[in-house]
């Protein structure tokens, strides 16, 4: 089994689009008005509006803007980097400054338009650089 994909669902499409190409700096590959993906190396974040949901047997199986328990994780060259190119645009969404974790990643945490949390980090002790291999 491959894990390779993350599906976000949202009911403002344009707005998650725009929000993920500015923070990753990724092209969304968009192949319908109410679909886009995010092509990583090692994996997709795919964006659907809540029309998708009739696919899947109806608006009852995901609700937008509702989650509270998952972080989407980026690994990063360098976070401060990151943190400086997108504090500005962050603004009030910032949850932490890039900060070392106990595990050895420096994080930089934030939410998306709907909420969702999203983890820049790096591996920064040789522990944690050598888990992210």
């Amino acid at each position: 089994m491959t894990f390779i994909s993350t599906r976000i669902i949202t009911a403002d499409i344009d707005r998650l689009i725009d929000f993920y190409q500015e923070i990753t700096g990724f092209p969304a590959n968009r192949y319908t008005e109410d679909f886009a993906e995010f092509r990583t190396p090692v994996a997709v974040l795919a964006i659907g509006s809540i029309r998708t949901l009739q696919l899947f047997g109806g608006e009852g199986v995901a609700s937008p803007a509702a989650n509270r328990s998952v972080i989407l994780e980026f690994r990063v060259d360098n976070v401060d980097t990151h943190y400086e190119r997108l504090a500005a645009y962050l603004g009030e969404a910032l949850v932490q400054e890039p900060t070392t974790m106990p595990w050895g990643n420096r994080s930089l945490l934030f939410r998306d338009p709907d909420g969702n949390l999203v983890n820049f980090f790096t591996p920064v002790t040789p522990e944690a650089a050598a888990r992210a291999r």
